[in-house]
């Protein structure tokens, strides 16, 4: 078990009384926490689970069921239905950067739960928990292929067998086999495809390229879809670019050991001069959308690219401080700056015009269905360039919601000069050295959310809400668990970085964990990441720490001493389907949890603390999993509901913290741990 570094932080709500903040390490001696109090105290800020229906978004089968790449799905929807934290006893984790340069500035996750890091120009598989970043098997570029090269990790993905699917700054596209077939981790990671895309797209192209390959994707038939480009594709230097798709049938050769004509596999379509992708490419069953600095395509693989449609759409151009400005950086883009987001029906981007406006088109004929500005109530001396990609939410029932964060001034000006080179991936060459110094001071405010609403007479556009008094870089997240949006701002009157998380229905401010007013603490605009654990939210920082905001969901009632290591604990969604799968009866009433606990009693009672619970407790049926898989009942006299005192309850209300207490034998029938003196339990109530 891993010790780790802790920051906390009062805030408005919770009232007064520590935590109980201490245990030992498995096999270790317990020692006294050095602020001990009782569990009784109550907590009346933890937030009412507010929870969505998933995210619709049919499942790619050629990538990992995971949080697979930076926006988490093929769909790039930058929401996960994961659960994240709460505020139950909430409390900040830090992991230490040894080897790196900086902390992870991307992270994915395989279906084993393994988190895909970027590491000293390569791709990493790391234990993102341990008080210093632990390598557990990676590729380098310079230690294991002779150098000259790195993989570009902000459009590297996850494909349905784990293998990592990563573009490179050489113009290569890599797979990489990074585990066994048992999970287990390879040390050295295993290249099983290496095509250099930009040789094959001249060859198919029949000229060369100016452009440098930028994004991919598979699609829905596995086919690889590649786009060249990079930041600032401006028009009139005239650089030459293509998008295509290398074939299934092709991949398949290769990763079978197969040699492959690749100049009857790979397939491009020229664009016109000046014309590049700035961004990622989305994908759904009706093919590859792409969007580029002056159009969004559908692309389809046809034995050829079938531009299925072509939609231009406005932009200004590179945007850059005024003088006058209250910033001194600018934007990234020279078109749209975030990248298309899918729904079954629509494409939502925005454009760089001004104002900026958010544009939905339909996924069928390419139509701009509907539209309006965003973020155009901005106080004066303040730009607009929306360069992260939105939060896209489809509720299935006719309203699609997108949230967009202003980025203006976190951009280096500095890529406006001709002779600058944008593909060169470092914080000097792409980021504001105000910003990064300074703060969030120097960037320009704004965060809306805008719903689309399916009508008898098609589509139309409204604000719900808009915050001009918050400054984000990070890439929001929602989770459909919880109802929540979550962020990493700072406090401009006193310099405080902060968690954050906004309600999705109204867009207030509901939680805020202080962590630093020291200028490093700058998440750098590289994005927090969900933990697979449903109870963590990473956010890298350039002090070189990893923080992960977590909830004290799960203690030990009896030892209040002793303090049950997050990291070995879970809690998450389990459908419907699943639990009757799994042998359960009657509906699902609360989230599957599950806990580690180390040096245990022969008997231990283990507490979850829960709050979206209602009804009569009575209703209420315990199941904990048996070592085959399937859900067992729990005796009644093994578990009982309970408030923060302990007493026992009858009515349930939700939004109220309520504890289940289990009490679970070392190596009895709900002890899933094998080894001696650790328990395992993992419970969920049905109704």
């Amino acid at each position: 078990m891993k010790k780790r570094k802790k920051i906390y932080s009062v805030f408005s709500f919770l009232l007064a009384g520590t935590l109980c903040l201490s245990m030992a390490a498995c096999g270790g001696t317990p020692t006294p926490a050095e602020d001990e109090t009782t569990s009784s105290a109550p907590l009346s800020g933890a937030l009412p689970v507010k929870a969505l229906q998933p995210k619709h978004v049919d499942e790619n089968p050629y990538m990992a069921k995971s949080d697979a790449n930076i926006h988490h799905d093929g769909y790039n929807t930058d929401s996960t239905d994961e659960i994240l934290p709460l505020g139950i006893y909430p409390e900040i984790n830090v992991s230490f950067e040894t080897t790196n340069p900086n902390a992870s500035p991307a992270i994915y996750f395989d279906n084993y739960g393994h988190a895909v890091v970027p590491l000293l120009g390569g791709i990493a598989i790391r234990d993102l928990n341990a008080t210093e970043t632990k390598t557990l098997g990676y590729c380098s570029p310079m230690q294991h292929d002779g150098g000259g090269y790195v993989i570009q990790s902000s459009y590297t993905f996850l494909d349905s067998k784990n293998r990592v699917v990563c573009p490179t700054s050489n113009n290569h596209v890599l797979i990489l086999r990074t585990t066994e077939e048992d999970g287990s981790v390879i040390p050295e990671f295993e290249k099983v495809l290496d095509i250099d895309i930009k040789a094959a797209a001249e060859t198919a192209l029949g000229k060369e390229l100016t452009q440098n390959l930028l994004s991919v994707v598979f699609d829905y038939d596995g086919n690889l879809w590649f786009a060249t480009g990079g930041f600032r594709i401006y028009p009139e230097r005239q650089q030459q670019g293509v998008l295509g798709y290398i074939a299934h049938t092709a991949i398949e050769s290769i990763l079978n050991g197969e040699q492959t004509d690749l100049s009857k596999a790979v397939f491009v379509y020229g664009l016109p001069l000046g014309e590049g992708a700035e961004n990622g490419i989305a994908a759904s069953k009706d093919g590859a959308v792409i969007l580029t600095n002056q159009n969004c395509y559908l692309l389809r693989a046809e034995e050829g690219v079938n531009v299925v449609w072509c939609t231009p759409y406005e932009s200004v151009g590179a945007k850059v401080s005024h003088d006058g400005d209250k910033t001194t950086g600018g934007g990234l883009a020279w078109g749209g700056g975030c990248s298309p987001t899918l729904t079954p029906n629509l494409v939502l981007f925005t454009d760089n015009a001004d104002p900026v406006k958010l544009l939905a088109l339909d996924m069928k004929t390419g139509e701009v269905v509907a539209s309006m500005p965003v973020l155009d109530d901005l106080p004066d001396g303040y730009q607009v360039a929306v360069e992260n990609s939105a939060i896209v939410y489809d509720d299935g029932e006719g309203t699609v919601s997108t949230i967009v964060c202003n980025w203006f001034g976190a951009g280096n000006a500095g890529l406006a000069d001709p002779d600058n080179d944008s593909s060169i991936q470092s914080y000097a060459n792409i980021y504001d050295q105000n910003w990064l110094m300074k703060g969030n001071v120097m960037i320009a405010p704004g965060v809306e959310r805008v719903d689309t609403l399916k009508t008898a007479d098609g589509y139309e556009m409204k604000s719900v809400w808009s915050r001009n008094d918050l400054r984000d870089t990070a890439i929001m997240k929602l989770s459909t668990a919880t109802g929540y949006i979550y962020g990493y701002v700072q406090d401009l009157d006193t310099g405080m970085w902060q968690y954050i998380i906004l309600d999705f229905a109204t867009g207030e401010t509901v939680f805020t964990m202080d962590v630093s007013n020291k200028y490093g603490y700058n998440n750098m605009a590289i994005g927090m990441y969900t933990g697979s654990n449903g109870n963590t939210l990473y956010c890298p920082t350039g002090y070189l720490e990893l923080l992960r905001l977590q909830d004290r969901f799960v203690y030990l009632p009896e030892l209040p001493y002793r303090e049950v290591d997050l990291d070995q604990a879970a809690r998450n969604v389990l459908s419907q389907d699943q639990f009757e799968q799994d042998g359960g009866e009657g509906t699902v009433a609360s989230w599957h949890n599950t806990a580690t606990i180390c040096n245990v009693h022969p008997n231990t009672m283990v507490a979850f603390r829960m709050n979206n619970l209602s009804g009569s407790a009575s209703d209420l049926t315990l199941y904990a999993y048996g070592a085959d898989g399937k859900l067992e009942k729990v005796g009644s006299e093994l578990w009982s509901l309970t408030d923060e005192t302990g007493a026992n309850v009858t009515e349930l209300t939700d939004g109220v913290l309520y504890e289940l207490r289990v009490t679970v034998s070392d190596g009895g029938d709900f002890d899933l741990s094998e080894t001696e003196k650790e328990i395992k339990l993992s419970v969920v109530l049905g109704k």
